[in-house]
């Protein structure tokens, strides 16, 4: 009796070995007899380099700027390790490299860079809000509606390209100046940055919040009401500026929509 379905079983022996290169070629498999030569386990090998090298070849595309702090040798070595840790899951390789940011913390020769992870979390968050649907984002306008009254307890839908990155280092300025060919330039400040990503219209923007902006838009994107977002960004700043930061967000496109209570 053949299997249900030989194809996903021929599939789940296959594909384990593919980022693992101590892996034996997985049984089942046979070289073609019209090339003498190049048996199963040479074959399978020129496979498996060619899959690491796409991998690889992904994660240069979605961590520019992270390869060119690093240089491109010391990224594919890093980025190899990588591979060989964490699969893909997924057919699409932009999905990949979700992990990265975190895996380079703990990578033992990255630890001189102790701002690179949060670097490549910020690229990653450039990436999604690319691939993000399209909605339009809200307006000044839909805002000034709601009763003054009520404007405490109103809710936020956020924009699904929204993505904000905190970080304790000068993460946003390191960003910026690695994701262009022009020669950077010294920081001069190692104050702590949080990257604000957005997708208003068709680019994708990257900005520096404000003190308090991170943790006042954090609360809005997590549910809590207007009143209590403002709240906790006090807790963070006294130097929050409330109408700057509802402006400065209303441009950027954060949100999509208002919920007011019923």
């Amino acid at each position: 009796m053949q299997p249900e379905h030989p194809t996903a079983d021929f599939a789940a022996a296959f594909a384990p070995g593919l980022t693992n290169p101590d892996a034996a070629a997985p049984e089942g498999v046979v070289a073609a007899p019209a090339a003498p030569g190049k048996g199963v386990v040479k074959r399978y090998n020129v496979y498996r380099n060619n899959v690491t090298v796409s991998l690889i070849d992904a994660l240069a595309a979605i961590y520019p700027a992270v390869q060119r702090i690093t240089g491109v040798e010391f990224f594919r070595a890093m980025a190899r390790f990588h591979v060989r840790a964490t699969p893909p899951i997924s057919p699409l390789l932009f999905e990949y490299g979700r992990e990265f940011p975190s895996f380079i913390e703990t990578y033992e020769y990255a630890r001189e860079m102790p701002w690179l992870a949060d670097t490549a979390r910020i690229e990653r968050a450039w990436l999604d809000a690319w691939h993000a649907a399209d909605v339009a984002p809200l307006t000044a306008g839909a805002l000034a509606c709601v009763d003054p009254s009520a404007l405490a307890q109103v809710r936020f839908v956020p924009h699904p390209a929204t993505r904000i990155v905190r970080s304790r280092y000068p993460a946003v300025a390191i960003f910026t100046m690695n994701r262009v060919n022009t020669p950077a330039t010294p920081l001069h400040s190692g104050d702590a940055e949080d990257a604000l990503v957005t997708r208003p219209d068709a680019d994708v923007i990257v900005s520096r919040l404000p003190p308090g902006g991170a943790a006042f838009l954090v609360a809005l994107v997590e549910g809590a009401t207007l009143g209590a977002a403002v709240e906790t960004a006090f807790e963070e700043s006294a130097d929050f500026d409330l109408p700057a930061n509802l402006a400065a967000m209303i441009s950027a496109g954060v949100f999509a929509a208002i919920q007011t209570e019923q």
